[in-house]
């Protein structure tokens, strides 16, 4: 069945609940979108969030490498031969991982929905749900205690609070929110490359009788073989987040002696599906867990990188709390949220759909 169409726009889903992490404020997202049409009339979307900070890539970047060849990468191709389509995407479109994984993610739904299956089940079911940590940023300690105290009203488990800017403000954040939550709730920490090996020893020195899960890239992705010079106990609660963007990054993390104890992949980072589902077979050859994360995303993006988590058998942390804080989104469905636990509908592709009044 080949592909007829393909469509092209952005969106701009701004935030409800601005944010600041350890190098910017970020208050509004614009996401860019895929739909694509086969013969048949089945349909898939996808959608990517281009992250500058992190990977270069602007909105600006990503919607012209998408209009710029994504017909000639999608049109009359064969929906069955998805894996050979995703190659050439991750070769045509190399400097822009967001607009590769939005058309990913498309092909992927559309691929899934043709055989009309979910996409879990299409990948390989290995989870049926999980908690997904949410995410707080950088903000006073008693604006934090008191945020950190209503997503748990709210039936969180696990929350991931933003660190780096200040190592000794760091300490007592942890000290309040542990305080504050108590000892069932889960805390990890994500420094955004904003730690010293000082610092960061500092840390977990003074936060040890804290239960801290996971620290995310504590530091900078120039100075990864800071990893090696820390305690195997800490580096194995590590995570690497701008550290590891692609599959060739994953190669290199685990050269000789691994440098992380788990992988925080990132659709948005790697480019899609395709290319995560690699980083995930590199990370149980060598025993690193992984780490599911997001930028600010769609529902749709959101929902895939669900499903290809609970199929990967090393997956044993989501943070997948991107779309939460939307003011709006164009789609409805994907997954549902129990708890603080993530659960896809099952529905075939993505089990995403339109909200009333798109007109595609």
């Amino acid at each position: 069945m080949k592909i007829k169409s393909v469509k092209i726009w952005s969106e701009d889903l701004k935030l409800s609940r601005p944010y600041t992490i350890s190098y910017e404020t970020i208050d509004s997202v614009e996401n860019v979108f895929v739909h694509i049409q086969l013969e048949d009339g089945t349909w898939g979307i996808g959608a990517g969030s281009p992250a500058e900070f992190v990977t270069g890539e602007n909105i600006l970047s990503c919607v012209n490498a998408l209009e710029n060849h994504s017909e000639e990468l999608l049109i009359d191709k064969n929906i069955n031969s998805t894996d050979e389509i995703c190659e050439s995407i991750n070769n045509r479109l190399s400097s822009t991982p967001a607009a590769r994984a939005a058309l990913d993610i498309a092909l992927f739904d559309a691929h899934s929905k043709f055989h009309n299956i979910s996409l879990l089940d299409f990948f390989g079911r290995c989870h049926d749900g999980l908690y997904t940590s949410v995410t707080m940023g950088i903000k006073s300690i008693k604006e934090s205690a008191d945020e950190a105290k209503e997503y748990v009203s709210n039936g969180f488990r696990f929350l991931k609070i933003k660190t780096g800017s200040d190592v000794d403000h760091d300490i007592e954040l942890i000290h309040k929110v542990r305080e504050t939550v108590g000892n069932s709730i889960s805390i990890r920490v994500d420094a955004n490359q904003g730690y010293s090996i000082k610092d960061l020893n500092k840390f977990v020195n003074k936060t040890k009788e804290k239960n801290i899960e996971l620290i995310e890239q504590p530091f900078p992705r120039d100075h990864d073989s800071n990893m090696h010079k820390i305690p195997e106990s800490v580096s194995d609660i590590c995570a690497a987040d701008e550290s590891l963007h692609d599959p060739e990054d994953a190669i290199r993390l685990t050269n000789n002696k691994k440098f992380f104890g788990i992988f925080n992949i990132k659709l948005m980072k790697c480019g899609g599906l395709y290319p995560a589902r690699k980083i995930a077979h590199i990370a149980n050859q060598n025993n690193i867990d992984l780490m599911w994360g997001c930028m600010d995303e769609s529902i749709v993006s959101i929902s895939a990188a669900l499903h290809i988590a609970l199929s990967s058998t090393k997956t044993k942390y989501l943070d997948l709390d991107g779309s939460f804080d939307l003011a709006r989104d164009i789609v409805s469905g994907g997954f549902m949220l129990k708890e603080g636990k993530l659960i896809p509908t099952m529905e075939p592709g993505l089990g995403v759909n339109y909200i009333d009044g798109m007109n595609i």
